[in-house]
């Protein structure tokens, strides 16, 4: 993995002013050596500039970047973030047609793959990626994204000039860019977020390309191309072909995954999707007389602190233990303090550019930080609830029958801290319904679904276009930030593809949440982890955190030049310090609760100062 950025325009000549021009590519580089701690390098010609700090994973001699190749006089450059797991199939095919590979890095593979096959050569990629390619001869830069959107690439374009990178912060960094937001992006924090509308980079001028798409931009201007999205069709196979084939994607993603130049390791919480990726791991490992090495999360304080309700129903270590006995597995319980959950909520901005999931993201980002003490990959089970059915909202009626997102139904939590004015300025309600609305209209359907059917898929879609956006988000800044690569088999395209149209009556048989993956693991999985009520990654219970919490908000209020105050209501807020804190009842997601809103409040006022934000 890496962090790439750079700048193209067909009105300057960038080579007049190589200085200026190389300050800036390094300028982007430092401030994304986070993403790429081992190397770095640029490029520059007449209308474009490279910028590419990388983190060795693959062919850690050959694969430096921007890379360059020429074939019949043809040169193209690439900076490119991700990692391919059909790289020798790529490979096998590419000299059959007469290519000649100097490296073993799939960089190489997907440049000399353009120059053979063209633009859309991405359609034959498996992997996570986000990448940039400069086309000398055809005059055009190529920007292209993977079909999950696992990898991120933000753009803008400013008076005829294309500037682009991993993150927001390497766009910033560019000259004659300030960091303003408008009434859309006031909405995107705090009516959508930590969610954020596909394609919205918050701050103006600043967009995402969107998942399964590329981009071109040349002299006829910028414009996008899907290249891939899901499909509707119906579901033949019997359920009994169902599992073997669901089966067969699951393995072959998850070994596919494990190829590195680096040792592996996996993210193990005791549950079903961790579970299966790490004892796929650990048999392949075993094979090779190796033994896997697991990391578990927890907070200090839980097995006194913890309390168990629908959302969080058991604790992590019991099961987390069974499974490192069942793995043999070379195993760290990895444990965050209330302080440094509270710190880390400073980084967690720092990470995205953003506000991000509060507390969650925090530790996540600590857990990270010590994972890459010992390793640069880890393979984690993120996206199979998305992808299998595994969130209560895919069974609750109220969710089914409601009229908005499932992970958000009520609003009035994001309202009780606001000032009467702030929000009838932002309208809600009304912004929060048009994004709804936008996203269930997209959903792929068939004329033959059942009400309840097409129901389903609509929840499905709600959840791989957004929630689901939301963790991978959250995975790639607090992993990278640590310059760890943290790969998510169960979002793999082909698994997308297929599962999407299994009937709901084969994911979730005999009314047994992800009981079609629960099935796919019965050969690798020991029957109390595979039956295992789900629970989401913990979080603390500890009642110091949200004092602590509470006194930082105070402060806030004790603060006249906190940036935050333009919204928040003094008397609204001091109530809400005062009352008890629902550790049940989130508003967002399964995780955020009381604790976290005052944490998010924190995180927009830090995020505002340190970004210096003009409100526009």
């Amino acid at each position: 993995m890496c962090g790439i950025g750079g700048f193209c325009s067909f009105h300057k000549d960038y080579t007049l002013q190589p200085d200026e021009c190389y300050d800036t590519l390094n300028h982007i580089h430092q401030i994304l050596s986070h993403r790429g701690p081992d190397a770095h390098g640029t490029y520059l010609t007449s209308h474009a500039g490279l910028s590419h700090a990388r983190l060795s994973v693959i062919d850690l001699k050959g694969g430096r970047q921007p890379m360059l190749r020429t074939t019949d006089g043809h040169t193209c450059a690439i900076v490119y973030n991700g990692e391919l797991y059909n790289t020798h199939e790529l490979r096998q095919d590419l000299i059959l047609r007469g290519s000649r590979l100097e490296t073993s890095s799939d960089t190489e593979v997907i440049l000399q793959g353009y120059l053979e096959y063209g633009s859309d050569f991405v359609t034959r990629l498996n992997g996570i990626f986000a990448f940039v390619i400069w086309d000398e001869a055809a005059n055009r830069l190529l920007l292209y994204r993977d079909r999950s959107g696992i990898k991120p690439l933000f753009y803008s374009l400013q008076n005829d000039e294309l500037l682009f990178a991993s993150e927001i912060k390497g766009i910033l960094v560019c000259p004659g860019m300030t960091a303003r937001i408008g009434r859309q992006g006031l909405n995107e924090i705090f009516s959508i977020g930590p969610a954020r509308t596909s394609g919205c980079g918050v701050f103006q001028g600043i967009d995402e390309l969107l998942p399964g798409h590329f981009a071109i931009y040349d002299t006829n201007g910028f414009r996008q191309h899907c290249y891939w999205k899901l499909e509707s069709h119906s579901h033949e196979d019997s359920y009994q072909t169902t599992v073997e084939k669901t089966s067969a994607l699951v393995l072959d993603s998850i070994r596919r995954q494990m190829v590195s130049d680096v040792p592996i390791c996996t993210f193990l919480s005791g549950g079903i999707d961790s579970s299966l990726v790490s004892a796929v791991c650990a048999a392949e490992l075993k094979k090779k007389g190796e033994r896997l090495r697991t990391f578990s999360f927890d907070f200090v304080g839980n097995e006194q602190n913890f309390q168990a309700n629908s959302f969080q129903p058991s604790q992590d270590r019991p099961y987390v233990e069974q499974m490192v006995s069942f793995l043999n597995s070379d195993h760290q319980y990895l444990l965050c303090d209330t302080r440094e959950q509270a710190d880390y909520l400073k980084q967690s901005v720092d990470a995205h550019d953003l506000p991000a999931m509060a507390d969650v993201d925090s530790s996540l980002l600590y857990f990270c930080s010590q994972v890459h003490k010992s390793h640069k990959v880890t393979l984690t089970g993120e996206c199979a609830d998305e992808i299998f059915g595994g969130y209560p909202w895919f069974h609750k009626e109220e969710c089914f029958l409601a009229h908005t997102f499932p992970w958000t139904m009520d609003l009035k939590p994001r309202q009780m801290l606001l000032k009467d004015d702030f929000l009838e300025y932002l309208n809600m309600e009304e912004y929060v319904n048009a994004r709804y609305e936008e996203s269930v209209s997209e959903t792929p359907r068939l004329e033959s679904d059942s009400p309840q059917e097409r129901r389903r898929r609509e929840i499905s879609y709600l959840n791989q276009r957004w929630f689901m956006q939301t963790l991978l988000n959250r995975m790639d800044r607090t992993s990278m930030f640590s310059g760890l690569e943290a790969r998510v088999p169960f979002a793999d395209h082909r698994i997308l593809e297929y599962v999407w149209n299994v009937p709901w009556e084969m994911k979730a048989k005999n009314g047994v949440a992800k009981a079609l993956l629960r099935e796919c693991g019965r050969d690798y999985l020991p029957n109390e982890i595979r039956h295992r009520r789900k629970s989401p990654y913990p979080k603390t219970y500890d009642t110091g955190y949200e004092a602590l919490m509470a006194r930082r908000v105070r402060n806030l209020l004790e603060d006249s030049q906190a940036p935050v105050l333009q919204f928040l209501d003094r008397k609204k807020t001091e109530r809400f310090l005062d009352a008890p804190s629902d550790y049940g009842n989130p508003w967002y997601g399964q995780l955020m609760a009381g604790p976290q809103l005052l944490a998010y409040i924190w995180q927009i006022n830090y995020w505002m100062k340190k970004y210096k934000i003009t409100i526009v």
